[in-house]
């Protein structure tokens, strides 16, 4: 029954194309109204195939479900069923994910052996599963918390379409955009509307799009080379993966109108290297579109021209920075270089080239179809349209969210991720990738744009945001995130070479209970001349995370030249106890514990026998009522529940 022939992704002359050439707009039109006639099914399940399901099992899931029907009799499209995988549905801590049509049910953690269930009582009986839903209060997706708040525009096609699918893309009204400029609009009017709409690059420090598109426009020499970037590197961070597995052709038509508007020839998608099946799809995609005549020579008859290279990444963090990337591109080592000449002036092979993320892409389409008065009315002054985020770390929901820029921070991590887990505090959130900064809880009510965030000593990068609890060490988020980005860094510039380096040193001192008087106001020093100093994007943003966690925690640096962690975290650097008053007796920390180190039994509040502790902190991330707590190794008065 369910059509796996585009898993992981189909090829150019199976589903994800549609067997013909469009030699004009005239073409486009008769299609979709062809596909607009055909029957719809009747009942239709749509399978998860994002990056999180595809992880915890979804292929496998959906390979069930097709055997459970195959068991039954069921054949493709008999009884008005069909099942397909679809681009990420967002709620990655439930996967895997299916959604089902008409109701809008949605199941999640579900395993092979739900399949038949699942046949059997909702794509026959068209019953729910109370069971298997992946919120049993709200059982349909529309209802639940995660996605109330939510705006989906670059996300609209995910539950609704298949990756990478042409048909189903130009039925969903994919290439309306391109059809549209060719037919009224023409080359300056799809600038313009692009110029006027405000949007702001979506993969770092919000750089206006329009000035961009301006300075390639105004450039001398040719050709003329476009680049999406797709080099996603930060931690915890997989919305430009979600994109170009789960809807590739949107980046891809946002490309080809950037190439009618500014006359280029050639572009080039430059993806992780981690991400092979960005790669495949994205490949099939263009292949699609290239078939049917939307990319080639002689597009929709409007007598211009524009071919896409799928290039894979280097494997390096640093090349997502713009002259790295495009010299990894050219073949070269991927290495920054002094930006006093712009990358639309001289980039690909010295020639003007526009290099924009691939969710600033998938944007075009939308901002040349409804115009830049529609687009300006999502988000807020500044900072208009939407933004999607991948919310991972302490928080009850984690996944892809797609909300209004300038929603708050609270509403974020709160409303659509639900909080921190149960008998926890929210302590810190941490936006922007490794280069971003760590913000506490005052900063709830901070807007989520690209201004407010960097006042705040953050930034929006990406889109990453991780959360953390009271159990989370801020000097220990900061070294890790300096420990990444030394690896990461190219080594061409002294102050990142050796100032990483240095910081890396003094974090990994204060976290392993060597740390000394004076170091923090030494870290603040060092990594300020780093961010003054350092050659690249890269290298002035490094220090980020030192400064953030200063600037809004300096009291556990403090507490950590004296030799003690609050969170309870940074091993030896605190004595676990348990507050008999707040003690429930629940024996959750007994249960924990690797040592046998917690007396105490029925109903007696539980006890650390500290000469068995090995100061593991399981204790503490098992009591969910605040009774075991962290208190100084000297014995000294507590400085803070875990």
């Amino acid at each position: 029954m369910p059509n796996t022939q585009n898993i992981p992704c189909s090829p150019p002359e199976g589903p994800a194309g549609i067997g013909r050439r469009l030699a004009g707009p005239e073409d486009l039109r008769a299609l979709r109204l062809e596909l607009s006639a055909r029957p719809r099914p009747k009942r239709r399940l749509w399978a998860c195939g994002g990056p999180g399901c595809l992880a915890s099992g979804a292929l496998e899931v959906f390979r069930a479900v097709e055997a459970a029907c195959r068991a039954k009799g069921l054949e493709e499209g008999s009884a008005g069923l069909r099942a397909d995988l679809t681009g990420c549905l967002g709620l990655c801590e439930r996967g895997p994910l299916l959604e089902i049509e008409p109701e809008g049910w949605l199941y999640g953690g579900l395993k092979p052996e739900d399949a038949e269930e699942i046949v059997e009582e909702t794509l026959i009986g068209g019953r729910l599963v109370p069971r298997l839903a992946a919120d049993p209060k709200h059982p349909l997706k529309d209802g639940i918390p995660f996605y109330l708040p939510q705006k989906r525009l670059i996300m609209a096609r995910f539950g609704r379409s298949r990756p990478g699918c042409l048909e189903d893309y130009l039925a969903a009204g994919g290439y309306g955009a391109l059809e549209l400029s060719v037919t009224e609009l023409g080359p300056e009017e799809t600038f313009r509307r692009v110029e006027r709409s405000g949007l702001r690059g979506r993969g770092g420090g919000g750089f206006p799009a329009g000035r961009k598109w301006r300075a390639l426009k105004e450039a001398s020499g040719s050709p003329r080379y476009l680049i999406a970037n797709g080099d996603e590197g930060d931690p915890g961070a997989f919305m430009n993966r979600a994109l170009m597995e789960g809807d590739p052709l949107s980046v891809i038509e946002g490309m080809t109108l950037g190439a009618y508007a500014l006359g280029a020839e050639e572009g080039f998608v430059y993806v992780r290297h981690e991400y092979p099946l960005s790669v495949e799809r994205l490949s099939a995609a263009a292949a699609a579109a290239e078939a049917a005549g939307l990319l080639g020579e002689d597009i929709l008859g409007g007598g211009f021209s524009f071919r896409l290279r799928i290039v894979e990444g280097g494997g390096a963090f640093v090349c997502g920075e713009s002259t790295a990337l495009t010299a990894s591109i050219e073949g070269r080592e991927g290495q920054p270089r002094v930006k006093y000449v712009r990358t639309t002036e001289s980039g690909l092979w010295e020639r003007p080239t526009l290099l924009q993320n691939v969710e600033s892409w998938a944007n075009v389409p939308l901002i040349v179809k409804n115009g830049p008065d529609w687009f300006q009315a999502t988000g807020s002054p500044g900072n208009p349209g939407t933004k999607v985020f991948s919310l991972v770390g302490k928080v009850r929901r984690t996944g892809l969210v797609e909300l209004p820029l300038g929603t708050s921070v609270g509403a974020l991590v709160n409303d659509a991720g639900g909080g921190v887990p149960k008998g926890r505090r929210f302590k810190a959130v941490q936006s922007g990738g490794p280069s971003g900064g760590c913000l506490p809880e005052s900063c709830l009510d901070l807007p989520l744009d690209f201004d407010a965030l960097t006042a705040a000593g953050a930034m929006m990068g990406s889109g990453g945001l991780i959360v953390m609890d009271d159990l989370s060490c801020l000097v220990d988020a900061a070294r890790y995130f300096t420990a990444f980005l030394s690896e990461e860094s190219c080594g061409k510039c002294a102050p990142c070479r050796e100032g990483l380096p240095v910081l890396l040193t003094v974090l990994a001192d204060l976290t392993e209970g060597r740390g000394r008087p004076g170091d923090a106001d030494f870290l603040e020093s060092q990594a300020r001349l780093l961010g003054a100093t350092a050659l690249c994007g890269l290298g002035k943003s490094a220090a980020n995370p030192v400064l953030s966690t200063l600037r809004h925690f300096r009291e556990e640096y403090l507490e950590h030249e004296r030799g003690f962690c609050r969170a309870g975290h940074c091993r030896g650097m605190y004595l676990p106890e348990v507050d008999a008053g707040a003690c429930r007796a629940c024996g959750a920390c007994q249960k924990a514990c690797p040592a046998s180190a917690i007396a105490g039994r029925g109903k007696e509040p539980r006890r650390v026998e500290r000469g068995k502790c090995v100061t593991c902190g399981a204790c503490l991330a098992a009591c969910r009522f605040g009774a075991a707590r962290a208190a100084r190794p000297e014995g000294g008065p507590d400085a803070g529940t875990a």
